[in-house]
Order: structure tokens, then C-alpha cells, then sequence
């Protein structure tokens, strides 16, 4: 940010300091690179989020995974649809209670999940280029911290 001569402002230099700015704009730039690449297999990082949600806890409701992924019921429901279509999730009315759809994961959603893993592990190798091992691992470790930090489930 600058006036109207071109003289960087004081809060430029203090914004590109912090955590928060440097965080978001790697963040979406991270999120292209991974979208750009599960994109080949018809997902979008969404659908990867529910592919590993679902293959943490091996069945859940739509209303369940909405709340974890602090998402609204709407997007799960599309998103299930989609991976539905894909041969990736199945639909199963929970024996306890009818109205209640559950969603699993087939082997073709574990496939599509492996491969997400995959495109993320060449993303992360792209971003992370121009850092040592030891940073790397570094790096890994204290965004997982601070992820387990901010979340209700440490996770």
C-alpha cells in the first residue's frame, strides 16, 4: 500500500507482518495449486474435505459432518450428491433412526481420497521448494499445533 507519491504507508509493512495476512494469501495460493490439481479428478478441495472427514470417523450423518466441518447442511448435501454420482459415498438409512442418511465411503471414495492425498503431497512439495527438510517438518508441526489450537476436536 502507498500514497499518492508512491511512499509505502506504515500499516503495508505491519499488515505483511502478521501471521494472519501471511497465513490467508499462502492459503489461497495453496488452495489453487491443490484445486488446480484434484480438479483432473473431477473434485474440488471441498469434496477432498469430506472424503478424509468421512474416512476419519467411518460413517456419519450429513447433519453431523455439517456441524464438525462447521459448514451448513446445504453444502454436505451437494457435495454427497456429487461424490454420490462419483461412485465415491453411499447413502444408508441409519437402522435406528429412519430419517437419518448416513454416508460411507466405497472403495472407489477411498481410491479418489488416496489420489487427493497424492495431489496435495505434489502441491506441498511445489510450495515448500525452497525450504530444508528440517523446515519443512518444522513448518508441518507448528501449522498442526496451531490448527489443533483453533479447532474444538484438536484436529
Amino acid at each position: 500500500m502507498s500514497d499518492v507519491k508512491g511512499a509505502a504507508t506504515p500499516g503495508a509493512a505491519a499488515l505483511r507482518a502478521t501471521l494472519v495476512f501471511n497465513l490467508g494469501t499462502l492459503g489461497a495460493l495453496a488452495t489453487d495449486r491443490f484445486a488446480a490439481r484434484v480438479e483432473a479428478l473431477g473434485l474440488k478441495p471441498k469434496h477432498a474435505g469430506l472424503l478424509a472427514a468421512l474416512d476419519a470417523e467411518s460413517a456419519a450423518s450429513q447433519q453431523e459432518l455439517a456441524t464438525r466441518l462447521g459448514v451448513v447442511p446445504s453444502l454436505i448435501v451437494s457435495l454427497a450428491d456429487q461424490l454420490q454420482a462419483l461412485g465415491a459415498v453411499e447413502r444408508v438409512r441409519d437402522p435406528e433412526d429412519r430419517r437419518r442418511q448416513v454416508l460411507t465411503l466405497t472403495a472407489e471414495g477411498r481410491r479418489l481420497l488416496a489420489r487427493c492425498a497424492e495431489a496435495a503431497e505434489a502441491a506441498d512439495a511445489e510450495l515448500a521448494a525452497g525450504l530444508t527438510a528440517a523446515q519443512r517438518t518444522a513448518l508441518g508441526r507448528e501449522l498442526r499445533a496451531l490448527r489443533a489450537a483453533q479447532t474444538p476436536d484438536g484436529r
